[in-house]
């Protein structure tokens, strides 16, 4: 099947001005805009929604949905007047509403929407992958399902469920945002268990690392994960340290139940599981950026934490991807590219930020880590005005021009040729996770 090329340069029209006839598209290279404008990308992290008829049960697109947190301030970019939602309506389902939508705005999108879903059927979440030029996405969650099968969907599972095994009403009580996302760990933790049946916990923590913690694992690997997702950031900080095996099982025997004694525990499980993935050859991927809900500690989720567990000799042969390209510690996580086992993708950048601004520290991570940056959308459905197609489809346009830009710039400085800006889009676009998750045929 062909597989339309996205309008980089869509006519849709966007307070008052095209994307085709704006100061950032004039000021790209015409051949490096055609290249990575004609290229079918390679999405790092998403969470697509199953296609008709179970979208609108399905809650496995994230472990932890940040839907039912008590607000915080949102960004424009996910805002009900987010400006750049009506050139995705258009481009999606060819309609011309405007923000904030209206009763009858919200009513011609959802007919629109309808319509397309009902002519595609199961093969609704690739349609929508199409019009975004992406040829393969990663799908971040708990299961897969009809629809999201290979070679356009491949599988992140989580693994924060396996950190928290006994009971987390105590750290529950730390916020009301963890009062609400504990419980939904706990679901996962009690799913993982019942794909192994097991009802409870093994007596010991070698038994629970020989039982559950390598079987799980291994068995997301067959059933084709090529990583795992941890959501830690939500739940605690990443000043991880390196308890003994000795010291955890200890705690372990005691059912873990205090910040302090869970602390230990997941600290020892965290590098337990990030060691297995290396040797199952899956990625380890990490939240790193500011996140949802009104009491995400932003500050614990500075990727420099992370810097023992990186320099660990005994997890090299494990490769971590810095999800959301670390903002705001933009330099931060850019410097811990010099890690040879550290990457990081743009995923929700390439959403929240327009293309010059994330085009600026884009370009500086091009300039000393060009074959670590992945493309990536974070597409999430965020709210009835903005689907997960809706973020895809605008994160795509976005990271696409910030990398146009950043390359534009790089030549025109004199710092590389315009045929090695060419490498580097084909590289940030598909070419480093091909080899990164070794896809290639």
């Amino acid at each position: 099947m062909r597989i339309p090329v996205l309008l980089l340069f869509a006519v849709s029209v966007v307070q008052g001005q095209s994307f085709s006839d704006n100061a950032v598209t004039r000021a790209i290279d015409p051949e490096i805009a055609a290249r990575i404008n004609t290229t079918l990308a390679f999405d790092n992290h998403a969470h697509p929604v199953l296609p008709p008829p179970n979208d609108t049960t399905d809650r496995d697109f994230d472990a932890l949905p940040v839907d039912n947190m008590e607000p915080e301030t949102d960004t424009v970019a996910w805002r009900p007047d987010n400006p750049q939602l009506p050139a995705a309506w258009k481009a999606l389902w060819n309609v011309d509403v405007i923000v904030p939508l209206d009763a009858k705005g919200t009513q011609t999108l959802e007919t629109a929407r309808a319509v397309v879903k009902a002519r595609e059927g199961q093969h609704y979440d690739q349609w929508v992958l199409d019009q975004a030029n992406i040829g393969a996405m990663v799908a971040n969650r708990v299961a897969m399902g009809q629809g999201l099968q290979k070679p356009r969907f491949l599988w992140v599972p989580y693994a924060d469920a396996l950190l928290y095994p006994f009971d987390t009403s105590q750290l529950a009580l730390e916020s009301p945002d963890k009062k609400l996302l504990f419980p939904l760990e706990d679901k996962v933790r009690s799913r993982y268990l019942a794909d192994l049946g097991f009802k409870t916990v093994p007596p010991t923590l070698e038994a629970y690392l020989k039982q559950v913690v390598t079987p799980t694992l291994e068995r997301q690997r067959q059933g084709g994960a090529i990583g795992e997702k941890f959501e830690i950031a939500y739940l605690r900080s990443f000043d991880f340290t390196d308890p003994s095996e000795q010291e955890a099982s200890r705690i372990y025997a005691r059912q873990a139940r205090s910040k302090a004694d869970y602390k230990v525990l997941q600290d020892f499980l965290f590098r337990y599981i990030a060691a297995e993935c290396g040797r199952l050859g899956m990625a380890v991927h990490l939240h790193t950026l500011s996140g949802g809900g009104s009491y995400f500690s932003i500050a614990g989720a500075n990727p420099m934490l992370l810097e023992p567990v990186l320099n660990d000799p005994r997890l090299r042969h494990t490769n971590f991807v810095m999800l959301h390209g670390g903002w705001p510690f933009v330099r931060e996580a850019g410097s811990l590219l010099q890690k040879p086992n550290v990457y990081l993708d743009l995923s929700q950048q390439s959403l929240t930020f327009p293309p010059r601004t994330l085009a600026t520290w884009l370009r500086e991570l091009l300039e000393t880590f060009p074959d670590k940056v992945l493309f990536g959308s974070d597409g999430y459905p965020l709210s009835e005005a903005e689907g997960w197609e809706e973020s895809t489809w605008i994160a795509s346009h976005n990271g696409r021009q910030a990398l146009a830009l950043a390359l534009t710039g790089m030549v025109q400085d004199g710092e590389i040729t315009r045929p090695r800006a060419l490498a580097i889009a084909d590289e940030v676009l598909r070419g480093t996770a091909t080899k990164l998750y070794d896809l290639r045929p």
